[in-house]
């Protein structure tokens, strides 16, 4: 791994206040890789041998059974993932392949372990991100449980707008196939649900949208930050 490389894992929450001597011990069997899109990262059900973070581009992380597939999340820049299995020294509960052309930084998992044993800020901020993963996971199945179709595509479409600036009209980031997978649904639900927000205001163009009456679509998804405020 490149000395360039260094400070952007530095910089992560999970990495930025452990001791200097605990993170060069953890970084000096890492290496970053470029890897095209549609590239298998890890398999589900083998065993975790590094901790990824993805340095450019995004990944998908996913998971089947019999003889189906879903999208379990989509991760970007700065984002960690097999962190549990990489600490409990566990199978992969997922696979994760490339999105797009991606970067991405992998520490050996027994290394991981290793300085988790011993240095307790590091072993601190494991416990707060998998705490926060643990949480994200809570509120992803409340609004499965507790949401019709509709209410998750209207809070889905809230969420991005925000992100993107709060914008009128902003693009999807994910083709509607795997929008479809992360909320639920299946693509004839999906787009039966977007013929739905219609009368709200909403108009779904190919990977457009445009959000014309914000209190109308606000009034039937009724966010709440106990399943949509990923600070909580």
């Amino acid at each position: 791994m490149r000395d360039s490389d260094i400070p952007a894992i530095r910089s992560l929450p999970l990495f930025n206040e452990m001791a200097e001597e605990s993170f060069t011990e953890l970084v000096r069997g890492a290496y970053v890789q470029n890897f095209p899109p549609h590239m298998e990262l890890i398999v589900e059900g083998d065993p975790c041998d590094f901790l990824h973070i993805v340095v450019d581009g995004s990944v998908e992380l996913l998971a089947n059974w019999n003889d189906r597939e879903t999208t379990m999340t989509i991760l970007r820049e700065g984002a960690t993932f097999i962190l549990a299995a990489a600490i409990r020294d566990a199978p992969n509960l997922m696979s994760a392949r490339t999105l797009e052309r991606s970067r991405v930084i992998m520490i050996p998992a027994e290394d991981v372990r290793a300085v988790f044993e011993k240095d307790h800020a590091f072993a601190r901020a494991v416990v707060m991100e998998l705490a926060y993963c643990y949480r994200g996971v809570i509120k992803g199945v409340k609004g499965l449980k507790l949401r019709s179709s509709i209410e998750r595509l209207a809070n889905y479409l809230l969420k991005l707008q925000k992100k993107m600036g709060g914008s009128e009209t902003f693009t999807l980031s994910v083709e509607k196939r795997r929008l479809a997978s992360i909320l639920g649904m299946t693509p004839e639900n999906l787009s039966r649900a977007i013929k739905a927000l219609r009368p709200y205001g909403v108009e779904i163009d190919g990977n457009k949208v445009s959000i014309k009456k914000p209190e109308d679509i606000r009034v039937l998804a009724k966010p709440t930050p106990l399943i949509d405020d990923p600070r909580s």
